[in-house]
C-alpha cells in the first residue's frame, strides 16, 4: 500500500476533518517538505470562520520544515539539498509576469485567490488540485519548481523560524513601506504579533521614539513590547491615548503611525490621523475596514498625510527577518507562546481568535507532535 499523508482539512465554516492523501510522486522539478512548524495568524481565524472557497483546504501558510525529497532540477534551481531546513513563503508565483520580474511576486495574479480561482497560495488552495498538499496543517507539503524558499541558518530552531512571516511583515510595513529610519518617531497601534514585530523593526532601524497602544487585556503584550524596545505603552481603556501621545511628544505628534489593530473599527485610524505630526506624516493601514463613512479626507489633505496600505512581504523582508532571528539581539522567542499538535488544530485556531487560552501571541502547529 502506498504511503499516506495525514492532513487537517477545512471542509466548511469552523469545521476540520482529518484525511489521508497519497504521498505525491515527486517530479524532477518538485520536492516534498516534511513540515516541522506551521504558524497560525489572525487571517487563519477569519478564513476558518468564513471560508472564501467551498472546496476542502489544508490551511497553514507560515511553514518551516526539512526538504525530505527533491528532484534534480528542483535542487539545482533552488540551491537546496535534501535535509536542508527552509522557510516557505505562502506565495507560489508564476515567475513570468512584470511583478515577478520586479521581485514583487506578492502582487502576481497567480498567487491571488481573491481574483484568480486557479491561484496557488499555501493555506488557501483547494486540496483537490494536483499533489493535494497545499497547506502546512499536514505531515508534508508539496513544493513545485516556483515555490519561494529561504534557508534557515544553523542555530535558528524550527519553532523560532516559525515567526518569520509576522516578523517579515513587520519589517516590510515599517521599514520598506512606511520608511521608518534613524530618529523616526512612531506610534504602533495593536500589540499583536505584527505590532510586536514592528517594534523590533523600528528599534533596529534607529527610531528614537516608539509608542505602542493596546487594551487592558493586552497587558502582558504591552510589557513584552517594552522588553522588545518600546519607549512608552498606552492602555487606551485607562488613558486618553491622544492626550498621552501629545504629552510624550511635546505636542508635536509622531512621524509615522502603524495601524495593526486588525479591523477594530474606525477609531484607531482616526486616532492615527490626529496623532501624526502637523505636516507630512505617514499612516499605514491594513485592509480590514470594508467601508469608512465620513472619512476625514479634508484633515488628511490639510496635514499632507501619506496613507499607505500594508499587504504581505517581499523576499528581502524575509531575508532580513531570518537575519534578525539569527542575530539573537531581541528576545523574539517570547512571541511564540503556544504550541499544538495536528490533532488540536481546531483548538489552536480558536486560541488565536481569543477562545479558550490566555496570553496568546503567536501559535505554532507541530504536525508531528
Amino acid at each position: 500500500m502506498a504511503e499516506q499523508v495525514l492532513a487537517a482539512v477545512r471542509t466548511g465554516s469552523g469545521t476540520t476533518e482529518f484525511r489521508e492523501y497519497p504521498m505525491p510522486d515527486v517530479p524532477d522539478d518538485g520536492a516534498l517538505l516534511k513540515v516541522e512548524v506551521a504558524g497560525i495568524c489572525g487571517t487563519d481565524v477569519k478564513m476558518y470562520a468564513k471560508p472564501v472557497i467551498n472546496d476542502p483546504v489544508i490551511m497553514g501558510h507560515e511553514n518551516v520544515g526539512i526538504i525530505a525529497k527533491a528532484g534534480r532540477v528542483f535542487r539545482e534551481r533552488q540551491g537546496v539539498a535534501e535535509g536542508d531546513r527552509v522557510f516557505v513563503e505562502h506565495y507560489v508565483p508564476c515567475r513570468r509576469c512584470a511583478w515577478c520580474h520586479l521581485g514583487e511576486y506578492r502582487h502576481c495574479e497567480a498567487t491571488d485567490w481573491r481574483t484568480n480561482p486557479d491561484a496557488r497560495r499555501y493555506g488557501y488552495t483547494s486540496a483537490e488540485n494536483p499533489y493535494h498538499l497545499w497547506g502546512g496543517f499536514a505531515g508534508y507539503l508539496y513544493l513545485p519548481w516556483n515555490a519561494v524558499l529561504h534557508k534557515v541558518p544553523e542555530g535558528v530552531s524550527a519553532e523560532l523560524a516559525g515567526i518569520v512571516t509576522p516578523l517579515s511583515n513587520g519589517i516590510e510595513w515599517a521599514l520598506l513601506e512606511a520608511g521608518i529610519g534613524y530618529d523616526s518617531t512612531v506610534l504602533i497601534q495593536g500589540p499583536g504579533q505584527q505590532g510586536l514585530s514592528q517594534v523590533v523593526a523600528c528599534k533596529q532601524a534607529g527610531a528614537s521614539l516608539i509608542i505602542v497602544t493596546g487594551t487592558t487585556r493586552d497587558a502582558a503584550r504591552l510589557e513584552l513590547a517594552k522588553a522588545l524596545g518600546a519607549d512608552h505603552v498606552i492602555d487606551i481603556q485607562l488613558e486618553d491615548a491622544l492626550d498621552r501621545i501629545m504629552a510624550i511628544t511635546g505636542g508635536k505628534g509622531v512621524d509615522v503611525v502603524l495601524d495593526c489593530t486588525a479591523g477594530a473599527g474606525v477609531a484607531p485610524v482616526l486616532l492615527g490621523i490626529d496623532a501624526l505630526k502637523r505636516r507630512a506624516g505617514t499612516l499605514l493601514v491594513q485592509g480590514e475596514l470594508a467601508a469608512f463613512p465620513d472619512f476625514p479626507i479634508k484633515k488628511v489633505a490639510e496635514k499632507a498625510i501619506t496613507v499607505r496600505s500594508a499587504r504581505g512581504h517581499s523576499y528581502r523582508a524575509c531575508e532580513l527577518a531570518i537575519a534578525q532571528l539569527a542575530a539573537g539581539r531581541f528576545p523574539l522567542d517570547r512571541l511564540t507562546t503556544h504550541t499544538f499538535g495536528l490533532a488540536e488544530v481546531d483548538r489552536a485556531i480558536r486560541a488565536v481568535g481569543g477562545e479558550g487560552e490566555t496570553g496568546v501571541i503567536h501559535v505554532s502547529l507541530l504536525p508531528w507532535k
